[in-house]
């Protein structure tokens, strides 16, 4: 059961301080802000998905009316990238994707800019597209990018070679031996999964200038500081010559955890030495969007009679597109997604990022965790059935629990999921319902595990009092719907410091003004600024009581800050107001602030099991349950959820009713993944769909009421023992509604989407199965060796 917690005032439903504002449309996005001054820009783009630059002639776009600047590769020479620099502003020589930026044109309006855009000539000798990971690992397949030796190494330590761009290896303990045991069965499949794209409300949009020499950036990220350091690299100029800014974000669900179309703006406002804004059309969002990337998953499993999984292998693809960007780092994930939900002997697995001649994937909410639990959690009941065993009796047994190894060997700590899963069972007992199954219909049910890190990182905060008594809280987070900045974060320097949360301001985004941050995303913001914040408090406090205890003479040890005063611990004596005390503080010290900075150096992993990984073991692991009852109408493959609940690990949730809020929000968006959201690349790289009229996204009318609880009291070094809460529920979502699509039908489930012609097809045994066969049944030919 949940650990009780000492109770804390910072806990509390505080409700979102913007809400009003973005209900009544006053909130002003980044799209809002572009003067009327401002150039309009645009960007030329690829038509093919693959080929040789002979001729691009730019003169006559230049000398188009209302044109006031024109860049192309010579004006970013800079390479960037996470891990390897393999990526241009700019295509160069070489095409590597539809879509692909080859110029940037400014003009006083978007109309003349579009126009321009016909006027500029590209001469293209046109080459094979390989467009599957399958044809990029074919023997003899053309190098997308034929100098990737020359590229600048960002990390040390990877595997690289071909159309590999990154590669990431997990080996512990002796699999070999565990499959040869007599005593084991030998459980296989293969799994694969589309893309998924972000949709957040605002488009990736930008406003630049460029002035005193300096770049200044108003964007709507996730990452100032990424925008910072990928901007300066691109153009080849010092980090300190670019300011970023960040007005409220429309959304971002790993989308903007990059940096995307700020160089562009910022060359332009260079060049033309005017504002620039360049914002994506609906369309070039859709078509650009740095998906969720598509996967390909083989798991290999060895498992006694008694449910003992004594080794297990895995090979993760996953589909990177034209540059590694984030897929680079997501090859980590791996290791703790697929690798830990469950205890196991042994343990080998290798994820390769795979370079395509398609559109750049990137991060997307929980990441590559949301498909390796999909594949996981299949291959946990295809177990179960191979060896007759209860899935949930099965979950029991092997679920990871306290002093269990991790697949890179870290220690884990606490028995979270186990009481987790037996807390489910207890409040949904897994019976068939009650209800009668509607004629034409067949139903299903089932409970899958899941587990997700929180990835701290650096972050630094600083907390300066007003005369009034409020507090001004300056860090580089930016709030993009999860509430941190808008409701934990003000929680928690109010509870340090003894007034209401009202009191609290929380600057914008400036990477002038606050301290270096790795960026919104991963669960990490609560946790890692929060931590942060707290320990600015704490500076904060102690000069308050200083100051305090000389007018109250008595001992600072002896004083609490409360409701906006400091007073005698107990109520033994006297109190003064916060204002009089800063107001004496700054007549005799100076003005009281303090700063607060925060990493985890995480924990321990068994030396020399990982390979290629930017994080060899968990900072904070985060679990979950879920559970899913529908029904399958058999004429149709239609889907329909009847129940669907969650049990989430919280650590200490802040705001209960904000912690509720986004596990509504992520199990929609789960249920998107699953059921409806389709992308497919035609033959010419280009997506099928282009817009809403094809991508199908959750409606008002797909969204389901959430059964949720959250599960306290897990080890966590967050502030007050929280954990990241906006991650982890899109997780399970796609396994979860697998596996009870695969109960209901007796069918087996091995790819996502479940569209209505799938199921058909799954339900009248017309489905192909999903067979791998680039992915090479010894799993040692499925690692570069270059």
């Amino acid at each position: 059961m949940s650990k009780a917690l000492e109770p804390s005032t910072a806990v509390m439903d505080y409700p979102r301080r913007d809400a009003g504002d973005k209900l009544t449309g006053q909130t002003r996005y980044t799209v809002d802000r572009a003067g009327p001054d401002t150039l309009k820009a645009v960007l030329f783009r690829s038509e093919i998905a693959a080929g040789r630059i002979v001729r691009l002639d730019v003169e006559a776009a230049r000398r188009a009316p209302g044109v006031r600047a024109v860049a192309t590769a010579v004006d970013a020479p800079g390479h960037f990238g996470l891990g390897i620099a393999d990526h241009t502003l700019f295509a160069k020589d070489f095409i590597r994707h539809h879509g692909e930026p080859i110029a940037a044109i400014a003009a006083d309006t978007l109309e003349q800019a579009r126009a321009a855009l016909d006027l500029v000539v590209l001469e293209v000798e046109p080459m094979p597209a390989l467009l599957t990971m399958g044809a990029a690992l074919a023997d003899g397949a053309p190098e997308i990018h034929p100098d990737w030796k020359n590229y600048e190494i960002l990390l040390e330590g990877a595997t690289r070679g071909g159309n590999v761009a990154w590669e990431a290896t997990t080996e512990r303990g002796d699999v070999d031996d565990a499959f040869a045991r007599s005593d084991v069965t030998i459980v296989e499949g293969n799994y694969r999964v589309g893309r998924q794209s972000h949709v957040p409300f605002e488009p990736r949009a930008v406003n630049a200038r460029f002035e005193d020499g300096r770049f200044n950036i108003e964007t709507s990220t996730q990452v100032p500081w990424t925008v910072r350091s990928v901007t300066a690299r691109a153009l080849g100029v010092p980090e300190a010559d670019v300011r970023v800014t960040v007005p409220p974000v429309g959304g971002g669900f790993g989308l903007k955890f990059d940096c995307s179309l700020e160089p562009f703006a910022a060359i332009l406002a260079r060049k033309a030495r005017r504002s620039v804004s360049l914002v994506n059309s609906r369309r070039e969002e859709q078509l650009t969007c740095l998906c969720r990337e598509n996967a390909e998953i083989r798991i290999r499993s060895a498992v006694t009679a008694k449910g003992e999984i004594v080794g297990r292998e895995a090979v993760v693809l996953m589909d990177c597109g034209a540059y590694g960007g984030e897929q680079v780092f997501l090859t980590t994930m791996t290791a703790h997604t697929l690798g830990g939900n469950y205890k196991v002997g042994s343990t080998r697995i290798v994820t390769r990022a795979v370079y395509t001649n398609t559109q750049p994937n990137g991060a997307f909410r929980a990441c590559n965790g949301v498909y390796n639990t999909f594949a996981l959690e299949r291959h946990t009941d295809e177990i179960c059935e191979a060896i007759g065993i209860d899935p949930i009796e099965f979950r029991r047994r092997n679920v990871i629990g306290d002093g269990d190894l991790g697949a890179t060997g870290q220690v884990f700590e606490g028995n979270v999921l186990g009481p987790m899963l037996e807390r489910m069972v207890e409040k949904h007992p897994y019976e068939q319902s009650k209800t009668p199954v509607r004629e034409g219909w067949v139903r299903g049910r089932a409970t899958t595990v899941g587990t997700w890190f929180i990835f701290v990182g650096p972050s630094s905060a600083t907390v300066n009092l007003n005369a009034d008594g409020s507090a001004t809280l300056v860090t580089s987070g930016v709030e993009i719907g999860s509430g941190s900045m808008m409701q934990a974060l003000p929680q928690i320097v109010a509870s340090e410091l003894g007034i209401e949360p009202d009191r609290v301001i929380v600057m914008s985004a400036d990477t002038d003004a606050s301290g270096r941050d790795l960026g919104v995303g991963g669960g990490r913001q609560t946790v890692s600024l929060g931590a942060a914040s707290k320990q600015a408090c704490d500076e904060v406090r102690k000069k308050l009581l200083d100051v305090a205890g000389e007018l109250l003479q008595t001992d600072a040890s002896n004083l609490v800050l409360s409701q906006g005063r400091v007073e005698v611990r107990g109520g033994a004596g006297g109190s003064v107001a916060l204002s009089e005390v800063l107001s004496r503080a700054e007549a005799t010290r100076g003005p009281v602030s303090g700063s607060g900075a925060f990493t985890a150096p995480g924990v321990p992993s068994m030396p020399g099991c990982a390979a290629g990984h930017f994080i060899d073991a968990i900072d904070i692991p985060v679990f979950a349950v879920h559970d899913c009852e529908l029904e399958v109408e058999v004429a149709t493959g239609r889907i329909e959820i009847r129940d669907y609940r969650v049990i989430q690990d919280v650590g200490r949730a802040i705001n209960p009713r904000a912690v509720q809020s986004q596990v509504q929000g992520g199990v929609v968006q789960g249920l998107g993944y699953a059921l409806h959201e389709e992308i497919t690349i035609n033959d010419e790289g280009f997506f099928d769909q282009a817009g809403f009229e094809t991508y199908r996204i959750p409606l008002a009318q797909d969204v389901v009421p959430v059964d949720y609880e959250g599960f306290e009291g897990a080890p966590s070094v967050g502030p007050l023992g929280a954990k990241g809460a906006g991650e982890v529920p899109i997780l399970n979502v796609g396994a979860t509604i697998a596996c009870a699509v695969a109960n209901a039908t007796g069918k087996s489930v091995s790819e996502l989407p479940l569209t209505p012609p799938r199921v058909l097809s799954l339900l009248n045994d017309r489905a192909a199965p999903v067979t791998l066969d680039h992915i090479r049944r010894n799993w040692r030919e499925n690692i570069t060796t270059t």
